[in-house]
């Protein structure tokens, strides 16, 4: 597990979205082997609830995680997994 990735990742997404959960998951060790993760970038899950997703349909959320860490895909994320959703109820 890359800490230093998760913690990008989480500063990125707390400073742009302020969400109230949020889980980030190194999945790269389920992709040894697996043509992205030679080039040593990590796989991850992001599990995250905000109120900036009111409203907003799925793409519209992934579109906010990416503009949040969409450079990091370059250089320290080769796959990401997202789940996405407003507070339950909203």
């Amino acid at each position: 597990m890359n800490k230093k990735r998760i913690e990008e990742i989480r500063s990125r997404l707390e400073s742009a979205l302020h969400p109230s959960k949020l889980t980030i998951t190194d999945e790269s060790h389920e992709h040894i082997g697996h043509v992205g993760a030679k080039s040593g970038k990590g796989h991850f899950l992001i599990k995250i609830v905000s109120d900036r997703f009111i409203n907003l349909n799925p793409v519209q959320r992934h579109r906010l995680i990416y503009n949040a860490i969409g450079d990091l895909m370059e250089t320290d994320i080769h796959a990401l997994r997202i789940d996405a959703s407003p507070p339950t109820g909203q």
